[in-house]
């Protein structure tokens, strides 16, 4: 009876999770069950997991509506209903349409509401569903002429009132309305509860004939599919053995460019992976990658494979990734083995301007039918909880950013209190459907058969599954990731090209690992604009290291995130890497899995080596581990029960419980923050061709960054290291600038897009005009063939864009403007003749020395010259940054510019912070707020900063802790 089943994937509407749902369902004794959220199947196949471990029959299906006016519901007979369902809903989600009045599907069954449709017009699929409260209205109806079309309709929103109040303040939401404002066809019945059977069918027992018609309905539908079952496209070629041949003949071809014809120990493992691939049927899947990969160097996209296939032999001799597996003893079934439980994955990273073409590519590759984005779902958490529900509730800002900032106190005022109370029950549901931040799938049926799909922004199909729910059907991704390190990679290239002439191949890793100019920017943190490597706390953590060499590198890359370093386990690595003889290792077995990482587990991988080697645990097991470890697993019950065989074991093997007790809590202080080592090593690859790029061509690799809008730092830093490089920064130029960031020799001229007030369009305007007639001859000749309007016109002569006329700023503003007037009055048709400019006297106008860097911080938004000469301070008693070794443990004063900011908490939950600044001679500045000293002393704000402190030492890193700070203002 109950077929009309919602959760709180009717996103804003119900109230019940999925589980939930089916454990009501199992508590009164229901033997089948239907699932039918809003206009969506998002999370169908946990709701068939958990109705068949409670040995419910699941019924899936959907409840469709016109925005809130409900239409029909849908039923799924059996796999090709639920195929058909989902494909109706992608059809009309995507395109926008209005769902019709009556639809046409087969294997459905279609359930109106009553008096929608007599019943005389219904097809043999279709039905009228009768609700509790309707039963009156059946009076009179001539109801045994059609007995078969009648279904008990008992809709299942909410778990009880208190649910039901949450339900009206979830629509209110959804429809950006007061509470209080909400109409009775805004929200549901409040009867739309889970009734027990026994109560239906007291209401329906002068109708047996729908109670049973409701059963018959019920019985008739079966879904068959199995989940955890490979779903994944079949075969690339042919047939799986044509597969099977095609990637051991691309392998052996890679693996004679890699390794040449005899090294037998790298053969071995080829010949060892191939045949667990082709035994786990991945063959098609590493086609499919290398499909991808063949396309993207075609097209001269530059990319990164990493994930745990970097753990692959394979994927190296295929030139997927660059890490050789061989050299840094990653072992294969970190990716792939026998006991694993759940899909692996390559993550490919390319320039954030390629990404879109990689991913159109695969649509059409393998067909719109078959392929799909990966959903995620974003979730009510509490902050924006409070915020939302402030709003429906009609509370002033001021008070909800006072809730928002109050913590777990708990108010006074009423309605305050039942914010905080529904908004705990909020917490967690899924508020509308995301995009995975790559994961792609490919299906070998349609995949209609799994997931209904939407069109989000980028106008890519998406799945309403998330990565979870792909995983539980048997759907591996493939995560077609986008960074900007690539994009300044590949921009630099050809910056290289165009300026100099010179050809550059970036894959050429091996040599850049070896090149001493490389290893001397490691060493001294030289690293901004460098992928991954260019934050303050990596550049201090490679100089603690003095870090010149790859191997550091990868494991630097990994010992920063926070799991390692929160443990502590971070420290204690730099330490033991400067003495490694004095290293006590928890125990022998410990010294052995731990020796390269000196003790402390760095990588996912050590946590697996651990759990197998130390624990006694099968590679399954240990999978768990670190699948737990990296935040992908959720079954928490059987998590517990890997950590009970895990103390188990060791208990058996004979280690003293403190030193169990010590290495599980290394372990779980990874948290969901370690990298896989092969993870580390491909972004130490892409962070040595950054470096080599950085180190021999550090002007165009300057501007490829500022050109890429992203990294760590603001833009405006990245100019101010471009000036470190030597190069002429000049203003925006008409003549010879452009949209973006343009260098020519050593003279680079900033881009139009970095004008704040300038028009894309007006930009674009300009430089196709010159383009076509050549350089612009003088202020008026501009004026006429770009009909630049006069706000625009004014703001091109204060950043410096017409500087090439030889005239002041000011001289130029009143020139520009007498002449456009002049124009505004004329007809805007081309003169037969050029018009002499009208010439006549101007006055001298008073220069100031800082007006043109004011007027670059006012349009641009920072001052391409030297900041420091707007300092008001007269320098009495400073050092610079570069002096601070001379100075250890003594009192200093420095002028800063504020770069960054990074807050902590200490253990007793206090207040902190590490500041980042530029001193005048353009090096940083690394230092320490101490929680009392950063209440007297707060940042306020980017600025300039006259910094007194103690110059303290770690590793041969300085940084100054901070007694004294204040703001410093600007000259007029």
């Amino acid at each position: 009876m109950y077929l009309n089943c919602k959760t709180y994937f009717s996103y804003r509407y119900g109230t019940i999770g999925t589980e939930e749902l089916v454990k009501m369902a199992r508590e009164r004794g229901v033997e089948t069950l239907a699932l039918t959220n809003i206009n969506s199947t998002a999370d169908v196949w946990d709701f068939v997991d958990f109705c068949r471990r409670e040995e419910i029959k699941p019924i899936p299906g959907c409840e469709i509506r016109n925005e809130d006016a409900f239409c029909y519901i849908l039923l799924a007979k059996n796999d090709t209903g639920l195929l058909n369902i989902n494909r109706f809903l992608t059809h009309h989600l995507q395109g926008a349409i209005l769902f019709p009045e009556r639809p046409a599907l087969e294997q459905v069954w279609v359930i109106y509401a009553y008096g929608m449709h007599p019943p005389e017009v219904l097809e043999a699929n279709e039905l009228l569903g009768i609700r509790p409260h309707q039963v009156n209205k059946l009076y009179g109806v001539k109801m045994e002429h059609h007995p078969e079309k009648w279904v008990v309709l008992q809709p299942v929103t909410f778990q009880n009132k208190t649910y039901f109040n949450l339900h009206r303040l979830l629509r209110a939401i959804g429809k950006n309305t007061l509470v209080s404002k909400l109409t009775p066809e805004d929200i549901a019945r409040v009867d739309e509860q889970f009734k027990e059977a026994h109560v239906l069918e007291e209401v329906f027992q002068e109708y047996p004939y729908i109670l049973r018609r409701t059963k018959e309905i019920l019985d008739s539908c079966t879904l068959s599919m199995e989940l955890n079952t490979d779903k994944n496209k079949k075969h690339y070629s042919a047939s799986a053995e044509d597969d099977r041949i095609f990637l051991e003949k691309l392998t052996m071809d890679g693996f004679a460019s890699r390794y040449g014809k005899n090294n037998k120990a790298a053969r071995e493992r080829v010949i060892k992976e191939l045949r667990i691939i082709n035994q786990l049927n991945f063959n098609a899947y590493f086609l499919i990658v290398v499909d991808v990969v063949r396309y993207a160097q075609n097209r001269g996209f530059f990319y990164v494979g990493r994930g745990s296939g970097a753990n692959s032999i394979v994927a190296y001799c295929l030139r997927i990734t660059d890490v050789d597996p061989m050299k840094l003893d990653l072992y294969f079934e970190r990716f792939l083995n026998p006991h694993r439980t759940s899909p692996p994955d390559f993550d490919m990273d390319f320039s954030w301007k390629d990404r879109d073409e990689i991913i159109d590519y695969v649509f059409k590759r393998y067909g719109k039918e078959h392929v799909a984005l990966l959903g995620m779902y974003s979730t009510f958490q509490r902050k924006a909880i409070i915020r939302e529900l402030g709003k429906v509730f009609g509370l002033p800002k001021p008070e909800i950013d006072q809730l928002v900032m109050r913590g777990n106190h708990y108010p006074e005022d009423k309605i305050q209190r039942a914010l905080l109370k529904y908004g705990a029950l909020m917490e967690n549901f899924p508020n509308h459907l995301s995009i995975h931040p790559g994961g792609m799938l490919i299906s070998e049926q349609p995949i209609y058969a799994y997931t209904a799909k939407e069109l989000p922004p980028k106008n890519f199909c998406t799945a309403q599954i998330d990565m979870f729910l792909a995983e539980k059907v048997g759907l591996f991704k493939l995560d077609i990731l986008s960074q900007r390190g690539l994009g300044h990679i590949k921009d630099t290239v050809s910056l290289v090209k165009e300026n100099r002439g010179v050809e550059v191949d970036i894959r050429q890793v091996e040599k850049f690992f070896s090149d001493p100019k490389v290893a001397d920017k490691i060493r001294d943190a030289d690293t901004i604009g460098c992928f991954y490597i260019e934050s303050p706390a990596m550049r201090q953590l490679l100089a603690k290291l003095k870090c010149d060499d790859y191997l550091t590198l990868v494991a630097a890359s990994s010992i920063i995130r926070p799991g390692v370093s929160k443990s502590g386990m971070m420290r204690q690595y730099i330490e033991r890497y400067h003495n490694p003889t004095s290293i006590e290792y928890l125990h022998p077995k410990m010294e052995e899995l731990l020796k390269e990482t000196y003790g402390v587990m760095v990588y996912q991988e050590d946590v697996i080596k651990v759990a197998h080697h130390f624990a006694g645990m099968d590679m399954g097991e240990a999978d768990v581990l670190r699948r737990a470890m990296s935040g992908k697993y959720r079954s928490f019950d059987h998590f517990n029960l890997i950590k009970q065989k895990f103390f188990a074991n060791c208990k058996g093997k004979g280690y003293k419980d403190e030193i169990t007790a010590e290495v599980w809590r290394q372990i779980e202080s990874f948290g969901g923050y370690s990298f896989s080592k092969a993870h580390s090593a491909s972004f130490a690859v892409e962070s040595y061709q950054s470096l080599f790029l950085k180190t021999y061509y550090p002007m165009e690799f300057m501007v490829a960054v500022i050109n890429n809008f992203g990294g760590f730092y603001s833009t405006e830093f990245y100019f101010q290291e471009l000036k470190r490089t030597g190069a002429k920064v000049l203003p925006p130029c008409v003549n010879k600038g452009e949209y973006l960031t343009t260098i020519r020799g050593d003279v680079v001229y900033t881009g139009f897009i970095h004008i704040h007030s300038m028009e894309k369009a007006a930009a674009e305007k300009i430089l196709a005009e010159r383009e076509e007639n050549g350089f612009y001859l003088s202020l008026e000749d501009f004026i006429e063939r770009t009909r630049t309007h006069m706000e625009q016109l004014n703001i091109l002569i204060r950043v410096g864009a017409l500087n090439f006329t030889g005239m002041t700023k000011k001289e130029l503003l009143w020139r520009a403007n007498f002449r456009r007037k002049r124009m505004d009055k004329q007809p805007e048709t081309a003169a037969l003749f050029r018009e002499e400019p009208v010439h006549f006297e101007l006055p001298d106008f008073p220069v100031k020395p800082l007006e043109d860097a004011y007027d670059e911080i006012e349009l641009l938004g920072f001052n391409l010259g030297d900041s420091f000469r707007l300092v008001d301070d007269d320098r009495k008693g400073l050092i610079y940054a570069k002096e601070l070794p001379l100075y250890l443990n003594k009192k200093v004063t420095l002028l800063g510019r504020l770069v960054t900011t990074k807050d902590v908490r200490t253990v007793r939950r206090e207040h902190m912070a590490f500041g980042t600044f530029l001193d005048e001679r353009g090096n940083w500045l690394d230092t320490v707020h101490f929680p009392d000293m950063l209440k007297r002393f707060p940042f306020k704000g980017l600025g300039f900063y006259r910094i007194t402190g103690k110059v303290t030492e770690e590793f041969g890193v300085y940084a100054l802790e901070v007694m004294h700070m204040e703001l410093v203002g600007l000259k007029g």
